[in-house]
């Protein structure tokens, strides 16, 4: 009898357990330095969402001003067109006048009226010069005309084409916005998940790391390099380009820059600018891009370590290529 109310007593805990909330484990306060790390990956995802956006969004305003000069031109074109078809129909018009009044462009006519035989043949050539400004006014008026019409038809085209393009460029600011907005509150949660680190965590992701002398390459990739090495101890700062603060991929797009080389502003159009080396390949000046999103960047310094601005709280240093992260692909500017 004991031994059955033990069990009723087991089972009705057990049941009064499973009815409370989940609380035991999801309830207690996450690992700082893995919060640290997990804000901060999503930071940089989101800053590379918002650069792309950036991007997009110039691209789309430049497309627009183009169909809005492809308008004016178009209307320009229309208006002189309608202005050579009034013109050539008015000379048709007096052509038309001309012989409903009684002018007749054949021999018979000049024939009769003619007072001799050089009359006869001067008003020939008259009537053969006043057929053939007839013919050659209704061409004119005709071609006129379907210039008029294509320039219409174009100054529609580049209308529609303006207003889509508008229409666009409207949407992808309203994104904008809300990305910018959300990665500003991303920022803040890692500046946050930075101060619930241990002081010697603290000291340690901020410590700039090696920042002796490197040797680099020749030609455009070591010019890159020594001008990304230059800026070891740098604050990261998302979304900067210098000169003292930056984000990955400006600092690998001013590296460049410095050398002469127009590369894009974000990692994931710097994942497809050059050519694909292999990792056994890499080396001094190449560019490494990390994970499937493609949101992370930095520069071989050779084959084992690579400069990067890494993220919030750490500034400009030298790491070990595979501790990064995940390599998505690797590219080299030059060779």
């Amino acid at each position: 009898m004991s031994s059955r109310k033990l069990t009723r007593g087991v089972l009705i805990t057990a049941l009064l357990f499973s009815a409370l909330p989940a609380v035991s484990f999801a309830a207690q306060p996450a690992d700082p330095a893995r919060a640290y790390a997990d804000l901060t990956a999503q930071a940089t995802k989101l800053n590379e969402e918002v650069l792309r956006a950036q991007e997009d969004l110039v691209l789309r305003r430049a497309e627009l001003e183009r169909a809005t000069t492809d308008v004016a031109a178009a209307q320009q074109i229309e208006r002189q067109a309608k202005s050579d078809e009034n013109g050539y129909r008015e000379q048709v018009d007096l052509i038309t006048q001309a012989s409903f009044e009684g002018a007749r462009f054949n021999q018979l006519s000049a024939l009769l009226v003619a007072d001799s035989q050089q009359d006869f043949l001067n008003r020939l050539e008259m009537m053969r010069v006043l057929a053939s400004d007839n013919a050659d006014s209704l061409a004119r008026l005709s071609g006129a005309v379907e210039k008029a019409r294509q320039a219409h038809q174009a100054a529609e085209n580049s209308r529609s084409r303006a207003a889509e393009a508008t229409s666009a460029a409207e949407r992808l600011k309203g994104d904008l916005d809300g990305r910018s907005r959300a990665l500003q509150d991303q920022i803040g949660e890692v500046r946050a998940a930075l101060t619930r680190l241990p002081a010697p965590v603290v000291k340690q992701l901020r410590d700039p790391g090696d920042r002796s002398a490197v040797s680099v390459p020749s030609g455009t990739a070591g010019i890159a390099l020594a001008f990304a090495l230059a800026q070891r101890g740098d604050e990261y700062k998302y979304g900067s380009t210098g000169p003292d603060q930056w984000d990955c991929a400006g600092l690998t797009m001013k590296a460049y820059a410095a050398a002469g080389y127009t590369i894009p502003r974000t990692s994931g159009g710097q994942a497809a600018v050059g050519r694909v080396v292999s990792r056994g390949e890499v080396r001094g000046g190449d560019l490494i891009v990390y994970y499937s999103s493609r949101s992370h960047v930095a520069m071989a310094v050779d084959n084992a370590r690579a400069v990067h601005a890494s993220t919030e709280g750490q500034p400009v240093k030298i790491a070990s290529i595979d501790a990064i992260g995940p390599i998505a692909v690797i590219r080299r500017i030059e060779g």
